[in-house]
């Protein structure tokens, strides 16, 4: 049996728990500020209820007791490990976190654990690496995104708040915590328009003049005419994938294969795509090649820098996420000179996806709805292309 009684030392205040077990005697000090009278009677007969187990070699202690344990401070728990009552496992740090869940992640493709080392690095800005994850409150994590907020993309600081939330969530399965506090943090939002930009097919004609080479013009045309993905699409590229026959090829697509039927597609092969792969072709740099792309086989395909140098060239200034931006100039033209299902099927993705990511109008588009032509020689008093959202009905949102 244990007893409660007032602390007689000097040098504190309030109350204390004792109880004898194998001959000898174990107290628990109480701060008076921290336990009530109420409080204290509670602990004392979870003490007794774990002297019990103890002495009949009861592993699992009763639900109530359970709950009651999980959800005692740390503190207190410390003070019944110290009695030998029970075992407290030691708090797994933030970098045991995270390195025990990347760590499991085996199979994902290398882009994908870049993009997770990289909100790892964005979180340990943040947060220490020794901090025990118990000390991580959703008020904390709340703050840390907004201050992401005002340094990154509102898409960025999704990802990395996405990444976080698996993270969390795997340390729940291995029931490192007991309460997961980024689950009611929302992600936000992953569609980002600030940069989108269309890439004329007049623009697209300066660029390739302004090509050094034309391995160069090929890698424009198939972003900007093909509407593939660069690098991932663009890199896998081989002769042996073009039908010249029935002009079309296929396009191996890894951000895609993860879903069923959606690992390639066929692309037709379109007339101004079709001449610079044939100048391609003929030129004495593909002899032998494998690949269409054989220049950047081996590296990191770092392909920005020498485009902005070739946009500089062509006096174009600078274009933000420029293969992006050629593909989705690609993608609203197959939209408008043939449909929709076809802009899906050739360009390789959802409405969806198109509709949240792709869709924009042109200039051209405008003045073809107002019955007139497009003055090359006049500014656009207006941005030079509308993106268009989706709201949850799917109606559009100009």
């Amino acid at each position: 049996m244990a007893t409660l009684s007032k602390n007689k030392s000097l040098k504190t205040d309030g109350l204390v728990i004792q109880f004898v077990e194998n001959k000898r005697r174990y107290t628990i000090f109480l701060g008076s500020k921290s336990y009530s009278r109420k409080t204290a009677e509670r602990l004392k007969e979870i003490v007794e209820t774990l002297q019990y187990y103890r002495r009949n070699g009861i592993t699992v202690p009763d639900p109530a007791t359970e709950l009651w344990l999980k959800n005692a401070p740390e503190a207190l728990r410390a003070k019944l490990a110290k009695t030998g009552l029970i075992t407290v496992i030691r708090s797994k740090t933030c970098k045991e976190m995270w390195d025990g869940c990347l760590k499991s992640k085996t199979g994902v493709k290398p882009a994908t654990m870049t993009a997770y080392h990289a909100s790892q690095r964005i979180f340990f800005e943040s947060f220490s690496a020794t901090e025990s994850i118990e000390l991580l409150t959703p008020e904390r994590l709340l703050e840390w995104k907004q201050a992401m907020l005002t340094e990154y993309a509102t898409a960025s600081v999704a990802g990395y708040i996405k990444v976080a939330k698996m993270v969390f969530g795997w340390a729940m399965e291995q029931e490192w915590l007991r309460k997961n506090p980024m689950a009611n943090i929302p992600k936000g939002s992953f569609i980002n328009r600030n940069n989108d930009r269309i890439i004329s097919m007049g623009e697209y004609a300066k660029l390739l003049v302004s090509c050094p080479n034309q391995e160069w013009r090929t890698i424009i045309a198939l972003a900007r005419i093909g509407g593939l993905r660069c690098p991932s699409e663009l890199r896998q590229l081989r002769w042996s994938d073009i039908n010249w026959e029935h002009n079309r090829f296929l396009v191996r697509s890894p951000k895609t294969e993860q879903h069923e039927n959606r690992h390639e597609r066929i692309v037709p092969l379109f007339p101004e795509l079709h001449t610079e792969l044939k100048q391609h072709l003929l030129s004495d740099a593909t002899e032998g090649n494998a690949f269409v792309i054989q220049g950047y086989q081996g590296t990191s395909w770092g392909l920005g820098n020498q485009f902005q140098k070739i946009a500089d060239h062509a006096g174009l200034g600078t274009i933000k996420r420029p293969f992006d931006n050629m593909r989705l100039s690609r993608s609203n033209e197959v939209r408008a000179k043939w449909d929709v299902l076809k802009e899906n099927l050739w360009i390789g993705h959802s409405g969806k996806v198109m509709k949240d990511h792709y869709a924009v109008l042109s200039d051209e588009e405008y003045a073809d709805a107002a019955g007139m032509e497009t003055r090359q020689d006049v500014p656009c008093k207006i941005p030079c292309s509308t993106v268009i959202n989706s709201d949850k009905r799917g109606t559009f949102v100009f």
